[in-house]
């Protein structure tokens, strides 16, 4: 019996037809993503991995698109990479990170924003902590795009005036900081400076200094890490490197290169005689989470950074008493971009921003200098 042609004039099968749950995983949304993982309870016969979704994203995302979008690795079914025609079965498992779908406009929020340096042509300011930079899918509010939308409109003219690279959700952005990380950013007024700006990070002409406390000691003064990143295997929104041979996984991994140095050593803190340290980090590239990684990587991960392999500082835990959570030193990202260095993008004269510690950076590296005294 010859099978049916498939009629694209009529609409996507209900999702109606096909029992399955849906469960949103909490994650990261720097990226602009979202995890979603889809229970199949029951499958329909000959149901594509392609056509079901497309029913289930409607307008949100085209059929070839996320075709591509299958094909890079960003959905799996049973935590394996599969083609877009491969076949639902009961009992499958899809794990998916959906592409943002991007607002018509940005709401201005009043949000403060702590402003480094402003000309005709940019703007820099110093990132606090608990700010996703653009708006995303779950995360359309409360962005520092929408406090820019905000501070231009008081200070200067509407944020959709601003040149773009990336659409309506990206006004003026040449670079990112993670959600927690704080610190310098340039933000891009004219289309010269956003492409000049743009340009001279492509060409890593644009230096720029972090400090982080971590974990543990590092054994050298200073080190260079020369390890390449690539996706996480298992975990779609982390990066990695293969911690055997150095080989990033997937085999599509970049370069990813970080000089550190460290600046103040702490080796017993507290009743537990924990280590940390102060370190100035340099990186030479530019890769999604880096630094984090590298760090990690090392085994001495950023303090505060749950994702990868960080954790809290506690007085209570200093104290030998883990099954409390009192009297916290920090608890978020403690990676702060304090320094960068570029040419103005009109004049070309050489340009060197620097962004002060947090508050709360500050106070957690003032009190593990006292604990370590006390030891």
């Amino acid at each position: 019996m010859r099978k049916r042609k498939h009629d694209s004039s009529q609409p996507p099968q209900p999702l109606q037809d096909m029992e399955v749950v849906e469960t949103p995983i909490e994650a990261e949304a720097e990226d602009g993503l979202e995890h979603l993982r889809i229970d199949v309870r029951r499958a329909l016969p000959d149901r594509r991995l392609d056509k079901y979704l497309t029913a289930r994203l409607g307008k949100d995302i085209s059929r070839t698109a996320l075709q591509q979008y299958i094909r890079e690795g960003n959905v799996t079914v049973n935590d394996r990479t599969v083609r877009p025609s491969y076949v639902l079965r009961t009992g499958d498992r899809i794990d998916m990170m959906l592409p943002p779908v991007r607002p018509k406009e940005i709401p201005p929020e009043p949000i403060a924003l702590e402003v480094v340096y402003e000309d005709q042509d940019m703007l820099a300011i110093n990132k606090q902590a608990n700010l996703i930079v653009h708006p995303a899918r779950g995360n359309w509010t409360g962005t520092l795009v929408n406090a820019l939308a905000y501070y231009f409109r008081l200070n200067w003219r509407d944020i959709s005036e601003l040149p773009t690279r990336g659409g309506v959700c990206r006004p003026g952005i040449v670079h990112r900081l993670d959600r927690d990380t704080t610190g310098i950013m340039l933000i891009a007024k004219s289309e010269l400076a956003l492409w000049r700006l743009g340009r001279q990070f492509e060409l890593r002409k644009i230096h720029k200094t972090y400090t982080a406390l971590v974990h543990g000691v590092p054994p050298a003064e200073e080190d260079v890490i020369d390890a390449p990143i690539g996706k996480h295997p298992k975990i779609r929104e982390r990066y990695a490197v293969h911690r055997d041979t150095g080989r990033p996984y997937p085999v599509t991994g970049k370069e990813a290169v970080t000089r550190y140095k460290v600046l103040q050593r702490f080796p017993r803190v507290g009743a537990c005689r924990a280590g940390f340290a102060l370190v100035e980090l340099y990186p030479q590239t530019g890769r999604t989470h880096q630094l984090r990684v590298h760090m990690s990587y090392i085994g001495h991960p950023i303090v505060g950074d749950r994702m990868y392999g960080g954790g809290p500082v506690y007085r209570s835990q200093l104290q030998v008493r883990p099954d409390v959570a009192e009297g916290p030193l920090i608890t978020r990202q403690a990676l702060h971009a304090h320094t960068i260095e570029f040419r103005h993008p009109r004049t070309g004269k050489e340009m060197i921003l620097t962004a002060p510690w947090p508050a709360d950076f500050v106070a957690a590296l003032e009190e593990l200098q006292r604990l370590s005294e006390e030891v």
